[in-house]
């Protein structure tokens, strides 16, 4: 469906239903799941450069969730039957052109955004070079973790992005 030049989309996501200890107790739409704040599950990515700078990007006005907001992480709602991994790497080849896998560092309850979620927290590193999805990303760049620090305080970023960047920062600092 076109309204003039943008393009709207109308079309609902299934997503699985999943309980507290992520397991699957049906298939339902995510709307639905927003709307009755039933766990689903979505997977976020955190992108690093070979020089160890975090890609960090700001939503797309057009976007039904959060627009205009920034993000520390790139993803979406797991589809029917994905797992977590699978589900990250089809989110950063949609919205970065990439085609990469990242990796599953750890999964937890997030009650912060719209709706109570089961969020897996991937890490990977992908090229400088991405090309985002114009309808996904209006503009990203490369920060160090200093200077992600300050923008997280000066900007205006995702719930998802403040939650899952301090326990990602958490995990890293755990495994050293």
């Amino acid at each position: 469906m076109s309204v003039g030049s943008a393009k709207v989309c109308v079309v609902d996501e299934l997503v699985e239903r999943v309980d507290g200890q992520d397991r699957v107790l049906g298939v339902v739409s995510r709307r639905q799941a927003i709307r009755e704040g039933w766990l689903h599950r979505v997977a976020v990515t955190v992108c690093r450069d070979d020089r160890g700078r975090i890609l960090v990007h700001r939503r797309s006005e057009q976007l039904s969730r959060f627009p205009g907001l920034h993000e520390v992480v790139v993803g979406g709602a797991v589809a029917v039957g994905e797992s977590y991994e699978q589900a990250a790497a089809r989110e950063l080849a949609e919205e970065l052109g990439i085609r990469v896998l990242p990796r599953l560092l750890f999964t937890f309850l997030n009650r912060s955004g719209l709706s109570p979620h089961r969020l897996g927290v991937h890490e990977a590193v992908v090229p400088d070079a991405v090309v985002p999805s114009p309808d996904e990303v209006a503009w990203h760049g490369w920060l160090t973790e200093p200077e992600l620090g300050s923008a997280l305080l000066e900007w205006r970023f995702t719930p998802n992005s403040h939650e899952a960047f301090s326990r990602y920062l958490a995990f890293r600092s755990a495994q050293s």
